[in-house]
């Protein structure tokens, strides 16, 4: 018994020492798969142009006190050397607990943390609600889907260019609340205003995409369960809760990250209504636009340290988000 596990032992021995090394393995696997690799190089070559790069040009630039005044430029004829210097983390440190970092960074994280609560929240309401109702057999369905998913389907500067037009003083909201009686609010202008103007026209262009994502969800569900439950006397909400939620489960998990992503990132809506201006309903990707782009001198190190900043959030985020449903479907199985 002892020769054979001894040969055996010598045996894998000796396939591990005639194991081909790295570069070998490479060859063999371009041997191989060829094609393969030549259907991707286009989409690597893409992203590390689009992606990489700049990612880490970024990354690089928080390293430094680079701004418009000490990059590399070109006045003239005249030919002006970059004369930023490597700071380290020095712009991360004064970011997050440097003077003036409340008013700087921390009161634009509440508020994109706040944003992004309240609207993923609307958005999935609204868009399960408006969901549930056109999953209904009903006349005429098929036209109140199409008028449901223009606000989605409509380019956001023009869905944003209306309401600022509907929201300025003297617009069709302040005129119905005026007829109504009801105090006019300086949508544009008033800063607790402004953040509930930006949910409002974010909401009416979320929605659609939640409503059209989660109706695909319930058409998958079969509809066995729900007679099954409704044999067993379980109630209309006895359905949603026990049939209707679980059957969402992957669908809403997916709609959710994505809704959160979208939102965290929202630039459009925010810089459309109202520019580089309302500086308390600015969030964090258009304050680093502001820095960036929207002053004199233009601050490129510290736009690109929030960039970096935002990124961490949302892997960070992401990573606890997944780990929670992993959990929650181990719980559940």
């Amino acid at each position: 018994m002892s020769v054979a596990v001894q040969g055996a032992t010598g045996k894998g021995s000796r396939e591990r020492e005639q194991r081909p090394g790295l570069l070998e393995r490479v060859k063999r696997s371009y041997a191989k798969h060829w094609y393969a690799y030549a259907m991707i190089a286009p989409v690597v070559l893409v992203l590390g142009v689009l992606v990489i790069y700049p990612l880490v040009e970024g990354v690089w630039l928080t390293l430094t006190d680079a701004n418009s005044l000490n990059v590399a430029r070109k006045i003239g004829v005249n030919e002006i050397p970059a004369s930023y210097e490597f700071v380290g983390f020095h712009n991360y440190a004064d970011i997050l607990w440097g003077p003036g970092s409340y008013d700087r960074f921390w009161s634009h994280f509440v508020w994109t943390i706040a944003w992004t609560a309240v609207c993923v929240f609307l958005h999935y309401t609204l868009g399960l609600g408006l969901a549930l109702l056109l999953n209904q057999k009903m006349r005429g369905r098929a036209a109140y889907r199409m008028l449901l998913i223009l606000p989605w389907a409509v380019p956001t500067f023009v869905t944003v260019f209306s309401w600022r037009l509907m929201l300025a003083d003297g617009g069709v909201v302040n005129s119905v609340l005026s007829f109504l009686h009801l105090p006019e609010p300086g949508w544009l202008t008033d800063p607790w205003a402004q953040k509930a103007a930006a949910i409002i026209v974010n909401t009416w262009a979320g929605v659609p995409f939640m409503m059209i994502s989660l109706l695909g969800g319930l058409q998958s569900i079969p509809a066995e369960l729900y007679e099954a439950a409704e044999m067993d006397g379980a109630t209309a909400w006895q359905r949603f809760r026990y049939v209707t939620l679980p059957g969402l489960r992957s669908v809403s998990s997916t709609v959710v990250l994505l809704g959160v992503i979208w939102t965290f990132n929202q630039f459009n809506v925010i810089f459309l209504l109202f520019g580089t201006g309302a500086p308390d309903a600015q969030l964090l990707v258009t304050w680093a636009y502001r820095l960036g782009f929207g002053q004199i001198p233009r601050d490129y190190a510290q736009s690109a340290a929030y960039g970096v900043i935002l990124l961490s959030i949302l892997i960070v985020f992401t990573a606890f988000y997944r780990r929670w449903l992993a959990r929650n479907e181990q719980a559940n199985g």
